[in-house]
């Protein structure tokens, strides 16, 4: 007989009791981190009872979304939902501290919209991760009992709902930095006088900025604080946190910061505006500049723009008087040699650095890294190629020609032309060219600062440093002389920042300039950047190219999107645009270049329209990404406005 068994229940789940609804303001707006481009909509939550006291906006908190449980933003707390149906609730208050304001929200909307992006895009450069323990050190309720938390949350919606109706007027300008004043010393000046009126936010283009400009407020009475992404996770979203806190606070960071949600905000200087730093390097790319003059527009800010030579926007701004120009008040000692044939000193220019020698270091600025970044036959003048179609260069004195893309070293090098092994080096490097310095000039130390070997200072005697642009050491005092060497070189690249980037490096290296120092130029004296160094005007250049550009109809004198997509897909995608653009669904005005092909079996389409069409273009490509979306197909990269073509 088989033994019995025990009777076994089948186990009965009890359902979960569900929340009880806040008896006031019982819905929320979430912005939700969906995961998928189209699904871009806010959506209603209702508030548990339980969270009453610290949900209002700008608080991260999860959420349930079809099957998944997911982090968003609450944008809006009202008594009644948008949308009618069955609702969820929220499920967790991932944090007290609120994140966003409804002014950044807005803004966040705003720049989602003019670069055809989700907002999450946004979102994801411009709020930082949260720590757990920074939130836990924040933590109101350890200060303040449960009244004051909700008194507090609702002070801080009531404050910002006003400023967001706050029609101050907004003003645009652009301030020319003077040479032989350091810069940072310059844009201290501006920001405490900037702080009379509310808070100040310094946008400056990297990290070595930041820190140089928050030395000038070491000692200052105010809150200073710093906010770059390459903080330590917990330091980023501690100070991010503080921007809410406390007035007339001082904030100083790189591109991502200027998204700080700062109250008494008053005043946005974009430090170095010209700088490609300032261009998100993420989808959808966005720059510091069109951020903080949409923030300006939005929230009645005065934006202070801080340079040496102001980028091609800015100066089509200044030109219409859009921006107004405060030019730096100055002269400087110049002397320009034309260049000798293959010589990377002409023989004129040895005199004026034996002079600038005896009195202080000398700085040459040299256009490339490396040492011979070209290889020529030295016979019949053709370039040296390697199998796979790169070119070669020399890495030093000592070694043998490498191929630039494959790295193949060829030690027994001979010409496949003519057959020779006699080399010539072009696109002399700095290292090539501190060899052939140090021997024009012996008996005085040569300090190289480029590449990775980056010197922040040198000091103030008599020396040889050498430099590539971005790596100028400081010298208390000032250089004796700086040599621009192969000055001509900075303006001959092919891309259309070329003219733009060639002031900006000559402006600012000369400014490095003791006040009794010569800026000399390997360069024919007739080039127009010598009389522009020499009356510090910046003006004349600017009016020049902008004049060149509208000859050829390029930005800013026309809206751009540049477009990657897979190289199989190209004729399909521009075919489709030609389609739309008959359909009048694109603007009148666009132009389509391409698809060209470029790497990774990726091609490119340039689209332009013009400047007042460029909002419809913005749309449609939103709505051609959301289709590409819904039908599993994968996004293409947009840029809208990019630093380059």
């Amino acid at each position: 007989m088989a033994s019995s068994r025990l009777f076994r229940l089948k186990a009965e789940v009890a359902s979960a009791s569900s929340p009880v609804q806040a008896s006031t303001s019982s819905f929320v707006r979430v912005r939700v981190d969906t995961g998928v481009f189209h699904l871009d909509d806010l959506y209603d939550y209702i508030v548990p009872e339980k969270f009453t006291k610290i949900v209002s906006v700008g608080v991260r908190v999860q959420v349930p979304f079809g099957n998944r449980e997911v982090e968003g933003i609450i944008v809006e707390r009202t008594e009644t939902p948008e949308r009618a149906g069955t609702l969820k609730f929220i499920t967790k208050v991932l944090s007290p501290h609120p994140i966003a304001t409804t002014k950044s929200l807005k803004l966040i909307d705003h720049i989602a919209e003019a670069y055809a992006c989700n907002p999450w895009d946004v979102i994801k450069s411009a709020i930082p991760p949260r720590v757990a323990s920074v939130d836990k050190k924040f933590d109101v309720a350890s200060n303040a009992g449960e009244d004051d938390i909700d008194q507090l949350s609702r002070r801080i919606s009531r404050v910002d709902s006003d400023r967001v109706s706050d029609q101050r007027p907004h003003t645009f300008s652009f301030m020319q930095l003077a040479p032989v004043i350091p810069p940072e010393v310059q844009v201290a000046v501006a920001a405490k006088h900037a702080l009379k009126q509310g808070s100040v936010l310094i946008i400056a283009p990297d990290d070595k900025d930041v820190d140089q400009i928050l030395k000038e407020f070491k000692d200052a009475q105010h809150m200073v604080l710093k906010l770059t992404s390459s903080m330590p996770r917990n330091e980023r979203y501690e100070s991010f946190l503080q921007c809410q806190r406390q007035v007339k606070k001082l904030v100083v960071g790189t591109r991502g910061s200027v998204f700080a949600p700062i109250d008494d905000l008053s005043t946005i200087i974009v430090y170095k505006e010209s700088s490609p730093l300032h261009y998100e390097i993420r989808s959808p790319g966005w720059n510091s500049r069109t951020v903080a003059m949409e923030r300006a527009k939005l929230q009645g800010l005065q934006i202070l723009f801080v340079g040496y030579s102001p980028s091609v926007e800015i100066g089509f701004l200044i030109d219409t008087s859009e921006v107004s120009f405060t030019p730096a008040t100055a002269e400087v000692s110049i002397a320009s040699f034309s260049p000798d044939s293959g010589t990377l000193l002409p023989g004129r220019i040895f005199p004026e650095i034996r002079s600038a020698l005896k009195k202080g270091p000398v700085l040459f600025l040299a256009a490339r890294k490396g040492y011979g970044n070209a290889l020529l036959c030295s016979h019949c003048r053709n370039i040296a190629l390697c199998q796979c179609g790169g070119r070669l260069q020399v890495g030093s004195k000592s070694s043998p020609p490498t191929c630039v893309h494959c790295g193949l070293s060829f030690d027994d090098w001979k010409c496949k032309f003519c057959n020779r092994s006699s080399q010539y080096l072009a696109g002399r490097g700095i290292d090539r060219a501190s060899e052939e310095i140090s021997r024009a000039f012996p008996g005085y130390p040569v300090v190289i600062s480029a590449g990775e070997v980056i010197k922040e200072e040198v000091e103030s005697k008599p020396s040889l440093v050498l430099s590539t642009p971005g790596a100028q050491p400081a010298v208390k005092g000032g250089y004796s002389a700086i040599v621009i060497l192969d000055a001509i070189r900075f303006f001959s690249h092919t891309d259309i920042r070329t003219q733009e980037r060639a002031r900006e490096i000559i402006f600012e290296t000369s400014a490095l300039l003791s006040k009794n120092g010569k800026a000399i130029l390997v360069i024919d004296p007739v080039h127009p950047i010598v009389p522009a160094i020499t009356r510090w005007n910046v003006v004349p250049l600017m009016k020049r190219e902008l004049a060149d550009r509208l000859d050829v109809n390029l930005p800013p004198f026309v809206s751009s999107a540049v477009l990657l997509v897979s190289e199989k897909e190209s004729t399909a995608i521009a075919t489709g645009m030609q389609r739309a653009f008959r359909e009048g669904r694109l603007p009148d005005s666009l132009q389509i270049f391409g698809p060209t092909p470029v790497a990774n079996n990726q091609a490119k389409l340039v689209l332009y329209t013009s400047v007042s069409d460029s909002r419809k273009l913005h749309s449609f490509l939103l709505e051609f990404q959301k289709k590409r979306s819904i039908a599993k197909k994968d996004l293409i990269a947009i840029r809208v406005e990019p630093y380059s073509l």
